[in-house]
């Protein structure tokens, strides 16, 4: 196959499957409700955890720093924590069991009011659901970006959005998009100004 072929093939599945997803109304409403969601968390003074494995621990850093730095333009920092630490990984892997790399933390800074967001391309990462069912222990809700037909996660969430696509990169792009949707419409319902 010619690479130019395949370049232009590969783009245009990211596009039909990026089609097939905003095609989708009730995706757009999720993204909305999440939005609002996220929106309450913070004016609570609440925060926002993340996790994933891999690329989706990527993408869960990248939610993260977006809040407390900033996305467009200058606004007060948004208390986000992705759990990526590596020292805290490496030793609860080594002493518990990769299984546990996220569920511990939350049980150690989880509150009532806080949020987590889970990625997995699957839905069924173990230490991903483990996550989930911790967050819901501490009273905390649980936002999912999935794919597949949203695995074991799926349960454990308040609020879910399952993205098309057979592979993991496929299901990561749209996840990444979601995100980025949805902290420039947490600045928009939290700092209107910045937006004209």
């Amino acid at each position: 196959m010619d690479i130019l072929h395949s370049i232009r093939g590969a783009l245009l599945e990211a596009q039909d499957i990026l089609n097939r997803f905003i095609g989708n109304p009730e995706n757009i409403a999720t993204i909305a409700e999440t939005a609002e969601m996220m929106r309450d968390v913070f004016e609570r003074e609440g925060r926002i955890f993340s996790c994933g494995n891999g690329g989706s621990l990527c993408d869960a850093v990248h939610f993260a720093e977006e809040c407390t730095g900033k996305f467009r333009s200058d606004r007060k920092p948004l208390p986000a924590i992705a759990l990526g630490d590596a020292g805290h990984i490496t030793c609860t892997a080594n002493d518990f069991g990769f299984a546990e790399v996220f569920a511990r933390p939350l049980l150690a800074l989880g509150q009532p009011g806080d949020l987590l967001i889970v990625l997995s391309t699957s839905g069924n990462s173990e230490n991903v659901v483990r996550a989930a069912v911790a967050a819901k222990s501490r009273g905390m809700q649980v936002f999912g970006l999935l794919g597949g037909d949203g695995g074991d996660l799926k349960q454990h969430c308040d609020i879910c959005l399952i993205a098309p696509g057979n592979t993991a990169d496929r299901i990561q792009e749209i996840h990444i998009k979601v995100l980025h949707i949805l902290i420039e419409h947490i600045e928009r319902l939290m700092f209107p100004e910045n937006y004209g």
